[in-house]
């Protein structure tokens, strides 16, 4: 009984050991494949941020006018000595340029007027926008018109009347806000960059709280795809990005595999020989086998070094010409004896090609 039992236990040791080797090689491939996918969807992502942000530019931008008027003049009546006057930057972080080359702005004015009697009286009223360069130069102008929303004096009467509570706590102002816009598809100069603006108003009755100038991108092409469907944008622009960098990959890990760079004459012998393996066809194998002897002399005498897999892939197609032989000549060898196998087919036949370790 004893003498059963121990080799039943040396085969079941055998058979764990092979199980738990197996495991452990599945588990470790496994683990480099997941490694190796997140790396690159990191790398995708990444690389989809980065164009993402260098591509697309500010999509809106506002800053507050302040107007500046002269003082040193014997003022009546509410009158200014001066057009107010406001110079403003164009200029992110006083370094990065607002509007890039090429796109197209709307650029605007947002005026918060008091519903004063004096601005009811002044009616319309025109303002400049003055772009200019880093060196003082005038690259655009422009000039507009605007005046308050009319209101009746019963309309007026009831607002006041319904809005009381909210006029009396202070919550809301008799204050209306006038719109200009000055520019409708401003384009900045590549030669010539936009750095700031003058904005004046030209009236010197003109009552105003608060100014805003906004500019707006209008995205066309790529960028308007991109800002107006930014998930379908995303998910095409990272899976591209993991397409191109899974073949690259995939592309070193073969050249790792197949062991360094090859002469293109030796790859196309080579892949021609597996082709025509794969489809059997006799005569092109023949013909290849041929032009794969010759090649292969071509290149011994012109380097020592060759790579195995060519004289495998030639000697595996004369062991399948030879199992194609007529039945005469396999008779033939049966008359003449039998043919001991050679030394080399065995190990080809056992031998796993690079795509086996995949």
């Amino acid at each position: 009984m004893g003498g059963v039992t121990g080799p039943v236990f040396l085969w079941l040791q055998v058979v764990l050991g092979v199980t738990l080797h197996r495991a452990r090689r599945t588990l470790l491939q496994a683990a480099i494949l997941f490694c190796v996918l997140a790396l690159l969807v990191w790398v995708a992502v990444f690389l989809y941020g980065s164009f993402y942000y260098s591509y697309m530019p500010t999509v809106s931008f506002s800053t507050p006018v302040h107007y500046h008027y002269s003082s040193d003049c014997d003022a009546t009546n509410s009158v200014l000595c001066s057009f107010p006057v406001a110079n403003i930057s164009l200029l992110k972080n006083g370094k990065d340029q607002v509007m890039i080359y090429g796109q197209p702005y709307r650029i605007s004015l947002e005026l918060e007027m008091p519903e004063s009697l004096v601005n009811k009286q002044l009616g319309m009223f025109m303002i400049k926008m003055s772009c200019y360069t880093n060196d003082d130069q005038t690259v655009a102008a422009v000039v507009r018109s605007a005046m308050l929303h009319y209101r009746s004096g019963l309309l007026q009467t009831l607002n006041t009347l319904l809005f009381s509570p909210l006029l009396l706590t202070g919550m809301t102002e008799q204050k209306q806000l006038v719109e200009v816009e000055l520019f409708s598809d401003y384009k900045a100069n590549s030669y010539q960059p936009t750095v700031g603006a003058v904005i004046e108003i030209q009236s010197r009755l003109v009552q105003v709280y608060s100014a805003q100038l906004r500019i707006h991108a209008f995205f066309t092409g790529i960028r308007y795809l991109l800002y107006n469907f930014p998930v379908m944008s995303a998910v095409i622009g990272v899976a591209s990005n993991f397409a191109f960098l899974s073949v690259i990959v995939l592309f070193g890990y073969l050249q790792f595999i197949w062991g360094g760079l090859w002469p293109p004459e030796q790859v196309r012998v080579r892949f021609g020989l597996i082709f025509s393996v794969m489809m059997g066809d006799t005569t092109r194998m023949q013909w290849r086998r041929e032009e794969a002897r010759k090649r292969m002399s071509f290149s011994q005498k012109s380097s020592s070094d060759e790579p195995p897999v060519l004289l495998e892939a030639l000697q595996i197609y004369e062991t399948d010409a030879s199992e194609e032989e007529p039945a005469d000549l396999q008779d033939r060898g049966a008359v003449a004896g039998p043919q001991v196998p050679q030394l080399g087919d065995s190990m080809l036949r056992q031998r796993r090609g690079p795509w086996m370790s995949l």
